[in-house]
């Protein structure tokens, strides 16, 4: 490897050093205010590698790893999530009764690790080392606070459905390999485009890998773990799941299984049109029965990964800067949503049930306010983030002529709006009894939020100047 290749990997290089520097500093020193300096001090520095690499892009270091401009926003945005999550946990870890806390932040920096291999994989070793460090990293945060079986529960069911995913997407690597003798996704990609392997097994392999990525992404039908993870996890786990690991493997099917979805692999989208379909209108319906906070932002998760299919399937030069516009908007908005779940927490559970937010505007009215700028961009109101996203991912839909699948986006956002707005209605109701004054929020979670929700509203008055930033990502 040359100078240049290691400077190009210098983001990935931080957060691998870094992991092991907490360790160690764990193993000496055990001190949760240390852990969190260093975990902050690790995402900064990883993020100002990232101006490092930037001049070098693109880059193809060894077949496994594709350093460009692309790969180096999405790593930056994995790292603003892992930031924001890390302010988050350090106050839900202190009141919550946790003998070790400083191994929480070893973890979450390997699973950012993982999600940075992940969205610069260019070949199947790279995609599937990447994917198995951020699902690892994710069991043992999951059941974390083991005190709660819940938290238990939670953990072993993602470890056993993830262990099984994993099996699927082995056997279609193995299957693809068999056909094409190639684990690099750009041969696969020429493979599929100049009709060289027309035959059954790259098809059944492809779709074998999907059934993997499926789980990750929680599409219908391969949904049925994230409403119960999300409820058991703890809040800055839930958000940590609900962004870094489905925004990664998201990254990756855009990039290096959107250029199957040509002519040649038809039947490639049809199937991506159905599960963007089920995963639309099941994620939306299913939302509507939820009295669990945490649930229900479960399976909006579900039906917002629909939303995002739909300009996978439109493809063309818009469909990356639609997929870029509404990750950034769902990565600030599902933070700022655990953030609140997060601050309201207690030592004994988590803020997820229906009379943690009665009356909240009475008791905390900056939280409800927060809270319900979140929901509102998660219905796609105007003037929030969401509501750009939604406009970029509904417009490439209807310039593809996706007629169907745009349809059923509209639909859906009004679904959505319903339950959205039953539980803001639920923040402002007056309560019975007198409002107790709520609890002040913790220093670093206050500013978290604070910056969240200065970038939701930005976003959603003045977009202009992320997308000329995303447009200077998309190869001419």
């Amino acid at each position: 490897m040359s100078a240049g290749d290691v400077l190009s990997l210098a983001p990935l290089l931080v957060l691998g050093g870094a992991a092991v520097g907490v360790m160690l500093a764990a193993a000496f020193f055990r001190s949760h205010r240390l852990a969190v300096v260093l975990t902050l001090a690790a995402l900064a520095l990883a993020g100002a590698a990232l101006a490092v690499a930037w001049p070098l892009a693109p880059r193809q270091i060894t077949p496994l790893l594709l350093i460009d401009r692309v790969a180096l926003f999405y790593t930056g945005l994995m790292l603003a999530a892992a930031l924001f999550t890390v302010l988050f946990a350090f106050g839900y870890l202190e009141k919550n009764p946790v003998a070790r806390r400083e191994e929480y932040y070893v973890l979450l920096l390997t699973a950012t690790l993982g999600a940075g291999v992940l969205v610069a994989s260019n070949h199947f070793v790279s995609f599937f080392l990447g994917l198995e460090l951020l699902s690892v990293s994710l069991f043992a945060l999951v059941a974390y606070p083991r005190t709660p079986a819940l938290c238990i529960e939670a953990g072993v069911k993602y470890l056993v459905l993830a262990g099984t995913s994993s099996a699927f997407l082995l056997l279609g690597m193995a299957l693809v390999y068999a056909a094409l003798g190639t684990l690099e996704f750009p041969r696969l990609v020429a493979a599929a485009a100049g009709g060289a392997a027309p035959g059954r097994l790259p098809l059944a392999g492809v779709s074998l890998m999907l059934v993997g990525v499926g789980f990750k992404l929680s599409l219908v039908p391969f949904h049925l773990w994230a409403p119960d993870v999300y409820q058991g996890a703890p809040a800055p786990t839930a958000a940590l799941v609900a962004t870094v690991s489905k925004g990664a493997v998201f990254v990756l099917l855009l990039r290096n299984f959107g250029p199957l979805l040509a002519p040649p692999s038809a039947a490639l989208a049809a199937v991506l049109t159905v599960l963007a379909l089920v995963s639309m209108f099941a994620g939306n319906w299913l939302a509507l029965l939820q009295q669990n906070v945490k649930r229900l932002l479960a399976y909006s998760s579900i039906a917002h990964m629909g939303y995002l299919l739909v300009a996978l399937l439109a493809g063309g030069r818009w469909a990356p800067v639609a997929v870029a516009v509404y990750l950034t908007a769902y990565f600030v908005t599902m933070l700022g949503a655990f953030g609140v779940v997060t601050v309201l927490s207690t030592r004994v559970r988590d803020a997820d049930a229906p009379e943690d937010y009665l009356g909240l505007a009475w008791r905390r009215p900056w939280l409800a306010g927060v809270f319900a700028l979140m929901l509102l961009s998660l219905a796609g109101i105007p003037l929030t983030a969401g509501f750009v996203g939604k406009f970029l991912v509904l417009g490439s839909g209807v310039q593809a002529r996706l007629w169907l699948l745009a349809a059923a986006l509209a639909v859906n956002s009004a679904i959505g709006l319903f339950y959205y707005l039953r539980l803001i209605a639920l923040l402002f109701r007056p309560p019975a009894g007198a409002s107790a004054p709520g609890r002040p929020c913790g220093r670093l979670a206050g500013v978290a939020l604070t910056a969240l929700t200065l970038a939701l509203v930005w976003l959603g008055v003045y977009p202009a100047p992320l997308l000329q930033l995303i447009r200077l990502l998309l190869p001419d």
